[in-house]
């Protein structure tokens, strides 16, 4: 958010109709990709106790939707930045559904796998697609709750395979849990490649362009009543002269550890540790993905009011580290509350995406946003993608609770690393 903005500025910004049902589109597209990438982390109890495989099998298979994720992330941010949202984000999710479907055909794990991969390759497309239509489409002193209202489509997405899959996979096995994305894709690529309209580019001087030091780029005063201003002057490089956005990039690496070990763990580790029945460990991992989805619009709408992002990530980070403890505290104290720690560590873990999503897309401008947000979800989904099998392999040699001490080193790592919030006024 800019620095010079003002609060009589805030009041009189006028968002337009389309602009909201963008978000409610990208929203809705981004849930579909997300519950492609978690179809696999809930058959791993299916995996696990009937089909004998490892957890760190299980894990690997799980883990490779997110591996084609990282191999086409940027190239779908380049793509977005050239042509516009709606036909990335159509193409996209045409191509997971078709990867699912198929995915249905084959027999034996590692022909699945490939299918799996192919598709979280296409589903990538709606990371940096469905993000971008939140920097260019409103303005930044509503940018945090918008995207905060774009990042619910992870827990939803979880939610909905949380709730859908182990039922389906119980009733059909894995190629009727793997409907489930299919159909979900599929509809959304249709409605997206219908609904979703780019923000038009407004030409402007070279000397009107945003300064080099990593300016929104994005008017506040759209140009046209219902269009929001994006600025086709070429602009500088975000990433040099500043390790800012270098440094948001490797917090968010060392968050999303905790949160991929609880939405790929968890629903295991209520089964086989706790003794819940499939279903009702579905039921409690969706119901505590849907509270976190609301926690991240709060803590939008908070960065929103404190003028930073930086600031309540760093809260985050702190919150992440103890909260991790307190579940493997749980863990081996036994104790009857264990899963009320197991959701507050759910809501807490989730809460970062929108803040650090947010200061990158603000930071790069519109006309790097889709590159660097693709830098961003690159990093994130490496480490995701290790966080199967790895975190898999070191629950089955030193259990749950130490294992759960492990992932809490990672957010305590990152907290020195969030920039303080002068650097993050200095780079708007």
């Amino acid at each position: 958010m800019t620095s010079t903005e003002t609060a009589s500025d805030r009041a009189t910004v006028r968002i337009p109709a389309r602009a909201w049902i963008n978000l409610g589109l990208g929203l809705g597209a981004q849930s579909a990709g997300t519950v492609f990438i978690n179809t696999p982390a809930f058959l791993i109890l299916l995996l696990h106790t009937q089909r004998g495989l490892t957890l760190a099998e299980a894990g690997l298979l799980a883990s490779a939707p997110t591996v084609g994720m990282v191999l086409t992330l940027f190239a779908w941010g380049a793509l977005v930045d050239r042509i516009g949202e709606r036909g990335v984000i159509a193409v996209g999710l045409a191509l997971t559904s078709a990867a699912a479907f198929l995915a249905m055909t084959v027999d034996g794990y590692v022909a699945i796998g490939v299918f799996l991969l192919l598709g979280g390759m296409a589903s990538a497309s709606t990371n940096s697609a469905s993000g971008s239509l939140v920097v260019r489409w409103f303005p930044s002193s509503r940018r945090g709750l918008a995207m905060g209202i774009r990042q619910m489509a992870v827990p939803l997405g979880v939610t909905i395979a949380a709730v859908s899959v182990p039922v389906a996979a119980e009733a059909g096995g894995v190629p009727l849990a793997l409907l489930v994305p299919g159909v979900i894709a599929g509809v959304f690529a249709v409605a997206c490649g219908v609904g979703i309209r780019n923000a038009p580019a407004v030409q402007v001087r070279a000397a009107d362009a945003p300064a080099a030091s990593g300016s929104l780029g994005v008017s506040d005063a759209p140009t046209a009543p219902g269009v929001p201003a994006v600025s086709t002057a070429r602009p500088a490089n975000p990433y040099r002269g500043s390790a800012f956005l270098w440094r948001i990039h490797v917090v968010s690496v060392l968050l999303v550890v905790p949160q991929f070990t609880v939405s790929t763990f968890g629903l295991v580790w209520l089964v086989t540790e706790l003794g819940w029945t499939p279903l009702a460990a579905g039921v409690l991992v969706g119901a505590a993905q849907f509270v976190g989805a609301i926690g991240r619009i709060l803590v939008g709408v908070w960065s929103d009011r404190l003028g930073s992002r930086v600031r309540p990530l760093r809260w985050v980070a702190m919150s992440a580290g103890a909260v991790m403890l307190l579940l493997a505290l749980s863990d081996a104290a036994a104790w009857g509350a264990a899963a009320v720690v197991f959701v507050i560590a759910t809501v807490v873990v989730v809460a970062d995406n929108g803040l650090a999503f947010t200061s990158v897309a603000e930071t790069a401008g519109p006309a790097w946003s889709g590159r660097a947000l693709g830098v961003q979800n690159t990093g994130q989904y490496v480490a995701a993608s290790i966080v199967g099998p790895a975190v898999g392999a070191l629950i089955g040699l030193v259990g749950y609770p130490l294992a759960f001490v492990v992932v809490a080193l990672f957010p305590v790592a990152a907290i020195p690393l969030v920039p303080r919030m002068r650097e993050e006024r200095d780079r708007l």
